[in-house]
């Protein structure tokens, strides 16, 4: 495969620095955009595989640029870095099409992650793969089956149906309002989505209260990763 081309579009210089040289040591190739408007012409000159936007562009609304973005490639998967800290904005941002967000400062190593994450979703979406394997779970979406350390697992209808959107946009960051409306339409209730998320960890996890499957972005939603075989 090919280096995974990355656009990094943030006015600061030294944060584009800084992803440069530590991706590039990890074999990505990295472009720079310190303005929407420039980062719109490098988008369309040479497509990326992942793009990493700051909110607070000098010209335009980061989240004008995210939906311009997504207008150029619908399947590209967009990570947001940005200094704003409030939940408001980063639904905001979620429901936009952004696939993760990340505040600064922030972690190199979780940055790389989340969006080695955003990546590798990206891929199994282009691959339209069925199976979703993590650890010892294992998710068939086209059999219904789910395994667990080789043992399958009973899901009521409402917890398969959560359990296969957490699958179907894995690595992404679903908000509360997303899955509700998917799922129960205007009648969705946080709390009733709380309890089937419990229900389902109870079953996925080897400790429920330490979730390594669907972890909890605190009043904003869940999400789905993909954690290394034991």
């Amino acid at each position: 495969m090919s280096a995974p081309i990355l656009l990094v579009v943030d006015d600061e210089p030294a944060i584009r620095r800084l992803l440069r040289t530590t991706l590039a040591s990890q074999s990505w190739r990295v472009l720079e955009a310190g303005t929407g408007d420039n980062a719109l012409r490098v988008a369309s000159e040479t497509p990326p595989d992942l793009v990493l936007l700051d909110l607070g562009l000098p010209d335009h609304d980061g989240i004008g640029i995210l939906r311009r973005l997504r207008e150029m490639h619908p399947a590209l998967p967009v990570v947001i870095l940005s200094v704003r800290d409030d939940e408001r904005g980063k639904v905001a941002a979620l429901e936009a099409g952004a696939d993760d967000y990340v505040t600064k400062p922030f972690s190199m190593a979780e940055l790389v992650a989340r969006l080695r994450n955003a990546l590798r979703h990206a891929l199994q979406q282009q691959g339209t793969t069925p199976l979703f394997t993590s650890g010892d779970l294992s998710i068939d979406l086209v059999k219904r089956q789910i395994f667990r350390a080789g043992v399958e697992l009973k899901f009521s209808p409402r917890e398969w149906d959560i359990l296969r959107m957490l699958v179907r946009y894995a690595g992404r960051v679903l908000t509360h309002r997303t899955i509700m409306s998917e799922l129960w339409g205007a009648s969705g209730d946080v709390q009733q989505l709380r309890v089937y998320i419990r229900q389902i960890r109870q079953k996925i996890e080897t400790d429920p209260e330490q979730p390594r499957h669907i972890i909890t972005e605190t009043g904003i939603g869940y999400r789905l990763v993909q954690t290394e075989l034991l």
